[in-house]
């Protein structure tokens, strides 16, 4: 069987060594090459904390995948950056696996009708650590029997989007299955506007930044005489690892989106 060859964008940042390194770690995984906003024309094994590890760099994505041979693109990046290099993988025939939050959903409208067109498919995934899609379907299934949820979502102090897309999939999931409801006293009042955290079909969100953090997210349930916290804490990017390994090995068998990594778990 012949290698999965790869693009990884951003390969300096935290996430991209990460990827850069399960692609090199693993058994039938191939570094085609990496997308980096400096270097261009470098070969990145002559770039600093990547000796030893044979790909051409590009500055373009365009050209990057006109010139590469390629079946997938792991992108890490931004939702901005995600959805320009998404668009252009897929146009090229290359399957993109995207960790990026912060896609709307004329986005994946978008990516969902290039896949069809393409016929190859495409990960998106607010989260690719196993155990953080363990807690959503957990969380899921623990809403047929509390209604009352409040969902507090941490992250470091670098993050652009809140809340996460974490708390937004676990939100709609809890969605699919639990009837709206207001929760809290019928005359609530925030004396401080947003002190009561976003409203989702009346569940409440609320997002932490703190430096220090990594990624972590609890999702609480009340009822009468008893709570239940399902939690998941990632304490550092390697964590989130097997699960990009995950899709990556999904994504070369499929021909169309897939939002949210419990899609392809069994």
């Amino acid at each position: 069987m012949e290698n999965i060859k790869i693009i990884v964008a951003g390969p300096r940042g935290r996430m991209g060594k990460e990827a850069v390194k399960l692609v090199q770690d693993t058994a039938g995984f191939e570094l085609a090459a990496v997308l980096d906003r400096k270097y261009e024309g470098e070969n990145l094994s002559n770039i600093e904390g990547f000796q030893g590890i044979d790909a051409p760099v590009f500055t373009d994505a365009e050209q990057c995948f006109s010139a590469v041979e390629a079946d997938v693109l792991i992108d890490l990046t931004t939702p901005e950056v995600g959805m320009f290099h998404s668009t252009a993988a897929l146009r090229h025939g290359i399957r993109p696996v995207v960790g990026t939050t912060g896609f709307s959903p004329e986005d994946l409208e978008t990516l969902s009708a290039l896949t069809e067109e393409k016929g190859i498919g495409c990960i998106i995934a607010p989260n690719f650590a196993i155990g953080a899609i363990l807690m959503m379907k957990f969380s899921q299934m623990a809403a047929r029997y509390f209604q009352d949820v409040e969902i507090i979502e941490l992250h470091h102090d670098q993050k652009l989007d809140a809340p996460s897309g974490t708390a937004v999939k676990t939100a709609d999931m809890i969605k699919n299955i639990r009837d709206p409801k207001v929760q809290g006293h019928a005359n609530e009042k925030e004396i401080l506007a947003g002190a009561r955290g976003a409203n989702v079909d009346g569940m409440r969100i609320h997002s932490v930044r703190l430096p220090g953090l990594i990624a972590h997210q609890q999702v609480m349930f009340g009822a009468d005489g008893q709570m239940l916290t399902i939690r998941h804490d990632s304490f550092n990017r390697a964590s989130f690892m097997s699960g990009v390994k995950l899709a990556v090995e999904a994504v070369v068998k499929l021909q169309v989106l897939v939002y949210g990594l419990e899609n392809i778990m069994e």
